[in-house]
């Protein structure tokens, strides 16, 4: 069975560069994945920030049980790089109000999952809908994660990160729509 290694993305966004390509510049593994938001850039953005706070997927998995906010935290918006992200990850590098990219931090995580970069892409589209796109790479250390960590990883991934995109868009339409 092959990887999931793309979800609801486009040709054209695995196509352009991301700022995660500096990052690992010859990754082991690239995963896309993406959901269309009928909410401004700027909203989607600004939840997006929110990671500083709270992971917003499976909260029973990835935040102790405890639910991820469902209103803007004051002050997440104001980014730094090297601030830590969803505990496990670091910020690299932003562009206010257009992405965001992320490593994963030296420690547990990247010991179980291997070296891995994000960035969190937001842009329109032609339609006028917000693009919320993610490109992930993974490092390409073969001994640290074999393959069937990497099969694993990529599922994980990819039910992880639907939850999490999906959660931002239905925040992201409330707020638009309030």
């Amino acid at each position: 069975m092959a990887l999931p290694t793309h979800w609801g993305v486009r040709p054209e966004e695995t196509a352009r560069p991301y700022p995660c390509d500096d990052c690992i510049p010859a990754p082991g593994g690239t995963w896309f994945r993406a959901v269309s938001v009928q909410a401004p850039p700027e909203v989607v953005y600004r939840w997006l920030c929110q990671m500083r706070v709270a992971p917003y997927s499976y909260d029973l998995l990835d935040n102790l049980g405890r639910r991820s906010p469902r209103a803007l935290t004051p002050g997440a918006e104001n980014l730094a790089a090297g601030q830590r992200i969803m505990t496990i990850f670091e910020l690299v590098s932003f562009t206010p109000g257009r992405d965001m990219t992320l490593r994963m931090l030296p420690g547990p995580g990247r010991r179980l999952f291997g070296d891995l970069a994000l960035t969190y892409d937001v842009r329109t589209d032609d339609s006028g809908a917000t693009r919320l796109t993610v490109k992930a790479l993974l490092g390409a250390e073969r001994g640290t994660l074999n393959e069937a960590r990497r099969r694993a990883l990529a599922w994980g991934d990819l039910l992880m990160m639907r939850k999490q995109l999906l959660t931002f868009q239905t925040l992201a339409e409330r707020q638009a729509a309030a």
